[in-house]
């Protein structure tokens, strides 16, 4: 099964037909109603203007007045998977945030992106650093504290205490925070990646006892997308006994049912079918690869030591962008940015609409396929 697997993917590859299976993927995907986004009393909640959850897919917030927030739930039943997958959170939705993780019974919080990105704040500095120990959301009422952290060179762990300030009850939330996804493109190799995927699986935090993980990049999309395809397909290899019946692109098309966009480079495309072949070979057990993986998981003993204040300072979101950050406004209200050709961007004009009872229309959706779009980021 993997010869196979590793056929198609040389085909695609050799023949150079990632942005042709793209544009169909973005073509037979259907865009559900999304009215509660666009509210007016939901733009400061949005982090970009055509990055929007669906109707039937929001997670909603309980106690509160207003149960918006950019999140979806993403439910895989054959895998036994659900993630919510939302944009970084604003300065101002920070407490929103916190609110879903204690209502949901997330345990584990998958963070892709760093909290700045080319001189961008591209996500809120939503939990404390090591020299603040704590931070207060008096909006939702929640606490949270650093209890631990474990800086490795493409990836931080830590151990964050969540308290309902109005309950006084405690949880313990695992945030896996990958730092090493460049600004463009995607990882060099899989291996990292998938490395850090099973460091998330270890702490069963994605399993189905628990919450579902929360899974977010800077919108939401792009990379927490590629996540949680790569994730589900591993699973599905996992459970099937024929391999050659997980189809990559269907997959991500049921998934796109759930949340706009997810995936949003032909590159991203292509690393999350590199990503589960070298997967499928893991599940296999494959020697030499298992050589390769046993080299990846073994830091370097000055590994750690070096990257700590790089890694702090540029990955791992101590920096903070100053008071007039591109999301914020002076009033303190957070504004919905603009597209952005560096931004995780899938344009609400690529995907066809469907109606509310989920029937799709057979319109075909006009594609920008320029150069500027291909070299946008997730």
């Amino acid at each position: 099964a993997t010869v196979k697997m590793d056929r198609e993917f040389e085909d695609i590859d050799s023949e150079g037909r990632w942005q042709k299976l793209y544009l169909d993927i973005r073509n037979q995907s259907h865009e559900c109603s999304y009215k509660v986004a666009k509210y007016p009393e939901n733009r400061t909640r949005n982090r970009y203007r055509d990055v929007s959850p669906f109707d039937h897919s929001r997670v909603k917030l309980r106690n509160t007045e207003n149960d918006y927030i950019n999140a979806s739930l993403i439910v895989m039943e054959e895998a036994q998977r659900s993630y919510i997958l939302t944009q970084g959170p604003l300065r101002n939705t920070c407490g929103h945030f916190w609110l879903m993780i204690w209502e949901q019974k997330t345990r584990a919080v998958i963070m892709l992106n760093r909290v700045i990105e080319k001189g961008s704040e591209k996500c809120a500095q939503y939990w404390p650093t090591a020299e603040e120990r704590d931070m207060t959301f008096r909006d939702t009422h929640f606490t949270v504290t650093l209890l631990s952290e474990d800086i490795k060179s493409y990836y931080t762990t830590r151990l964050l205490e969540l308290q309902n300030m109005s309950t006084g009850e405690k949880r313990e939330i695992c945030h896996f925070h990958y730092t090493a996804w460049p600004d463009f493109g995607v990882p060099e190799s899989p291996a990292s990646f998938l490395n850090f995927l099973f460091k998330v699986r270890e702490s069963g935090g994605l399993g189905e006892d628990q919450g579902p993980a929360v899974v977010h990049c800077s919108a939401g999309i792009g990379r927490s997308g590629t996540f949680s395809l790569v994730d589900t397909c591993m699973v599905l290899l996992d459970k099937r006994k024929d391999w050659s019946s997980v189809d990559i692109k269907s997959v991500l098309l049921d998934m796109r049912k759930y949340r706009m966009g997810l995936i949003q480079t032909p590159d991203q495309l292509r690393f999350s079918y590199m990503a589960v072949l070298e997967g499928a070979r893991h599940i296999r057990d494959d020697s030499s690869l298992q050589k390769r993986w046993q080299e990846t998981r073994t830091e370097p003993p000055d590994a750690t030591q070096s990257s700590t204040h790089r890694s702090t300072e540029q990955c791992n979101g101590s920096q903070r962008a100053g008071p007039e950050g591109a999301d914020h406004r002076q009033d303190g209200k957070a504004a919905a940015q603009p597209p952005h050709k560096d931004e995780e961007l899938d344009g609400s004009a690529t995907h066809k609409r469907c109606r509310e009872d989920s029937s799709v229309k057979t319109a075909q959706s006009k594609h920008r396929t320029n150069d500027a779009e291909r070299k946008r980021k997730r």
